[in-house]
């Protein structure tokens, strides 16, 4: 292993000169440096701020544009309740428009990030932002179901793909030591998101009618891209040449252990945010419109827990051992649902599921950058991540929907499924953490 760990690209040479403040600048990772199995270390010899005003700044513009990026996808429970009243077609027709949004947007994370990973990090977050505008525009005047799939589930889903992945690229060339918080922080918008654009949208309905509840929601996020456009500026040095995957990191048993965690995760996490709902509706007793407070409920806490994971991660726990715990935990909300029958539990459980749900993907992040040492690399080794990943977003709650069917409406069966899977995914970053540090229990890494 130490050999495959050892290989370098023949082409590349650097010219590294230690730094006066070299300690200061490394991972916050204790007791891990001497083991055998890490990565390489961070060839870049350039400082990192972790601070100022300019760093925070980009942290500010990249919650902007997750707010889109990430914000969409888990508002989509909203739309499904509006287009099943309206079109009059089965809820699981209509999840499929839901799901190819959330697959494109994590299918083109390998595209995106080596573009951001070139240079082009800015120009590719505007490219974004402007195909996603348009797919909501064009939302807004659809009136059938295959112009509705191409307008928001594939225009729009392209657009979310190429905003996404440049932003981590951009605060993680502004921090190290501080980098899982940035990474947290920038993408808590999932809750920002997914509480404006439905709320947006939910109650205009009445007011002003469908179509213009959603070019509401396209000029509130007109006004953000144009916020975010005079803020963000990337640091990285552009690295022009090299492939559009980084294959070499196939060969890091860490990484590819998180990247099965990863998968097992998000195969498990939308179940909730497409169906919760529904659940709600046939178990509870909700009205439609009652059971819309839950989802933005679930979305709105997880502003909370995405930083307050990221903190704990960088100071207190190591980003690993932070997945491992979320995971856990977020396994153990998922069996907790099967005893979730009464009104007053349901709200409880929506606070619960969506701290613990966007502690668990919010730590991911953390995970991921702490074994990409070479920052330059960084857009292409979280873009492969989330490609491969894209397969279990689309497949999850089409997998739960089938469950449901066969049990002929039961939930039990789907809810033991979500809680075993994610459970799958926290042995296999337990793996992870047992490849860089071996038994030691008490290691912050």
């Amino acid at each position: 292993m130490a050999a495959v760990l050892d290989e370098k690209k023949p082409d590349v040479v650097l010219n590294i000169q230690p730094l006066a403040n070299s300690e200061a600048s490394l991972p916050a990772i204790e007791a891990v440096e001497a083991g055998p199995n890490l990565p390489n270390e961070d060839t870049d010899a350039d400082d990192y701020p972790d601070g100022g005003s300019k760093a925070w700044l980009q942290v500010f513009a990249c919650h902007l544009v997750n707010t889109m990026a990430c914000g969409y996808g888990a508002a989509f429970g909203i739309y499904q309740l509006y287009y099943t009243e309206t079109l009059g077609l089965p809820s699981s027709q209509i999840s499929w428009i839901g799901s190819v949004q959330i697959f494109l947007n994590n299918a083109l994370c390998v595209v995106a990030g080596r573009f951001a990973d070139a240079g082009y990090a800015r120009a590719t977050v505007l490219g974004g932002s402007f195909l996603a505008l348009v797919g909501t525009f064009m939302t807004s005047l659809a009136t059938q179901y295959w112009q509705i799939f191409l307008a928001q589930g594939i225009c729009t889903g392209l657009g979310l793909g190429f905003m996404f992945m440049p932003t981590v690229t951009i605060i993680t060339s502004y921090f190290r030591r501080r980098r899982a918080l940035a990474l947290t922080l920038s993408s808590a918008s999932t809750g920002t998101g997914s509480i404006i654009f439905p709320a947006t949208v939910q109650y205009l309905i009445p007011r002003i009618g469908f179509p213009w509840a959603v070019r509401c929601a396209g000029f509130v996020a007109l006004f953000m891209i144009v916020v975010m456009s005079l803020i963000i500026k990337p640091r990285n040095i552009p690295r022009k040449a090299g492939p559009m995957l980084d294959l070499a990191a196939f060969k890091e048993a860490p990484y590819v252990l998180i990247i099965v965690g990863t998968f097992f995760l998000y195969w498990a996490l939308y179940f909730g945010f497409f169906y919760l709902n529904t659940y709600a509706i046939d178990i509870a007793s909700f009205t439609p419109t009652s059971a819309v407070s839950l989802t933005l409920i679930m979305n709105g806490v997880g502003m909370i827990s995405r930083p307050l994971i990221g903190y704990l991660a960088d100071d207190f726990l190591g980003t690993i051992n932070a997945l491992i715990i979320s995971t856990v935990i977020f396994a153990g909300t998922s069996f907790a649902w099967i005893a979730i029958k009464t009104q007053p539990a349901m709200y409880g459980f929506a606070v619960l599921f969506g701290l613990t749900n966007s502690a668990a993907q919010g730590a991911v992040a953390g995970a991921l950058a702490s074994l990409t040492k070479d920052t330059s690399k960084m857009g292409a080794r979280f873009g492969m991540c989330f490609t491969i990943v894209s397969i279990a977003t689309v497949a999850g709650p089409p997998t739960a929907g089938a469950i449901i069917d066969m049990s002929h409406g039961s939930f039990l069966g789907a809810q033991i499924w979500a809680g075993a899977v994610t459970l799958m995914s926290a042995a296999a970053v337990m793996m992870a953490r047992w490849w860089v540090v071996g038994w030691t229990l008490w290691t912050k890494v």
